[in-house]
């Protein structure tokens, strides 16, 4: 069941016009992914895989839509080529919510090994990522999403299970 957490996020998407939103399945965004697929306002596909939903999104924005996507750090390592051939190089802003597995309360030990591994691979890209920790940071949001939109990049918004324990 969704949380207040989950609805101010996808409000945040909704204000910033955020209007195409593709996803790939995670048991910690579950609540999120499940109010965007119910919001009128936002053209939800789901993705087999995140380098496929980077193609979406592109095509979403390139066709005058504002895109996101949601997915899991542990398959950032499938979505580099496409972001740097393809979002960076075109100029494309994508919010990309990251569940962030593998950080301190993570219950799944293989997940920790992304987790290493996330936050040095994006700054590698010169992708600038935040990092949520407590529901309260979700405030912040639409700074974000603003952000990504005026200077045409992709940005990482990082939530670790901290961050979903704390959610109400």
């Amino acid at each position: 069941m969704p949380t207040k957490t989950d609805k101010a996020i996808v409000d945040s998407l909704v204000r910033n016009e955020i209007g195409y939103i593709t996803s790939v399945p995670c048991k910690q965004l579950a609540g999120v992914i499940e109010l965007v697929e119910a919001n009128e306002s936002i053209f939800h596909i789901p993705s087999n895989k995140e380098d496929e939903g980077m193609g979406l999104c592109a095509g979403a924005y390139l066709g005058g839509t504002r895109s996101a996507i949601i997915m899991q750090n542990t398959a950032l390592g499938v979505a580099i080529n496409s972001l740097v051939t393809l979002i960076q190089f075109y100029h494309i802003p994508l919010p990309m919510l990251i569940s962030y597995r593998g950080e301190v309360g993570e219950k799944v030990a293989c997940q920790v090994e992304m987790a290493i591994h996330t936050k040095p691979l994006l700054k590698q890209l010169n992708i600038p990522y935040y990092h949520f920790y407590n529901s309260d940071q979700v405030a912040t949001l639409d700074g974000i999403l603003q952000h990504s939109q005026m200077c045409k990049k992709p940005v990482a918004i990082l939530t670790d299970a901290s961050f979903w324990s704390s959610a109400s």
